[in-house]
């Protein structure tokens, strides 16, 4: 795509939704700018249009060109003129987090961004992304899945977590090296801020002044009561559809007792927050990187 494309690579459980709320918030202010915005909405947040899809662990190299010439038209059709630039944000650039309780951390991350390299054509302006420390990472990522997958007990993926192959400074040096963006951000998520601040951070040239900050919550967290009476459902063989689940985590969300659902130990945690602080120092020391 000949065109000048900014994108935000999540990462999940960061707020990425919220950011996509303030995309379309923004939307018209953004477009008087010459940006147009394309996210997918999965959480609500209306007129998402992007269906980002990229190589899972089972694709071979074989089949990298045909999912990026796809790739290709789609974000072609979404982002037709090529005087205007595109802002593309999707927390599943990197692969999925299911893959967490196996002990892999985003293990088709290459593959994706080198499917994703070939349907831009040419470098980002951009790449913008949030790193959140593994021990809330962890906890959150479960608590998420649990919503509509019947999972293993938190207590029984903790070793796996533990034993994590590799971290944030590899997805970043993966980003880097494979979309050689010409900015490539990364930002520790205890210094996120507001999604209009981040999004200057990806825009500087737009003044974080004539943003504007959504005020709907999105992605709400379900409580331990929620999840409980979910993952009863779910492992009894109820396939629950997304306004289904969603009802249970409405219907518990004043039952905000601690059920003891996700719990790290307080050595588990000491390890995942000085593997997280290792990192940081890693990411602080990679060339061509932003780090705030």
């Amino acid at each position: 795509m000949s065109k000048a494309i900014y994108i935000h690579a999540g990462a999940h459980r960061t707020g990425s939704s919220s950011f996509q709320s303030c995309l379309h918030h923004n939307r018209d202010t953004l477009a008087a700018r010459g940006f147009d915005v394309a996210y997918p909405g999965r959480d609500g947040v209306p007129r998402g249009r992007l269906r980002l899809r990229l190589p899972a662990l089972r694709h071979g190299e074989n089949r990298l060109a045909g999912f990026a010439e796809d790739l290709r038209g789609h974000l072609q059709r979404l982002s037709p003129d090529p005087g205007r630039a595109l802002i593309l944000s999707e927390e599943n650039i990197v692969g999925r987090m299911l893959h967490f309780s196996h002990g892999q951390f985003y293990p088709v991350a290459e593959k994706r961004i080198a499917t994703l390299a070939r349907a831009l054509e040419a470098p980002p302006r951009a790449v913008l992304l949030v790193v959140r420390p593994y021990a809330g990472l962890y906890v959150s990522a479960w608590r998420k899945r649990a919503e509509d997958t019947a999972a293993a007990p938190f207590s029984e993926t903790v070793q796996h977590l533990m034993a994590m192959d590799r971290g944030w400074p590899d997805i970043i040096t993966a980003l880097r090296d494979g979309l050689r963006p010409e900015r490539l951000i990364v930002v520790d998520y205890a210094q996120r801020g507001e999604s209009r601040g981040l999004l200057h951070r990806l825009l500087p040239e737009v003044p974080r002044d004539d943003l504007a900050e959504p005020d709907r919550q999105i992605n709400i967290s379900a409580t331990d009561a929620a999840l409980r009476a979910l993952q009863k459902r779910l492992h009894a063989g109820e396939t629950l559809a997304r306004p289904d689940w969603q009802a249970v985590i409405a219907d518990h969300a004043q039952d905000t007792r601690d059920l003891g659902l996700t719990v790290l130990t307080a050595d588990q945690k000491r390890v995942l927050n000085d593997r997280y602080a290792s990192d940081l120092d890693r990411i602080r020391a990679l060339p061509g990187v932003l780090f705030a």
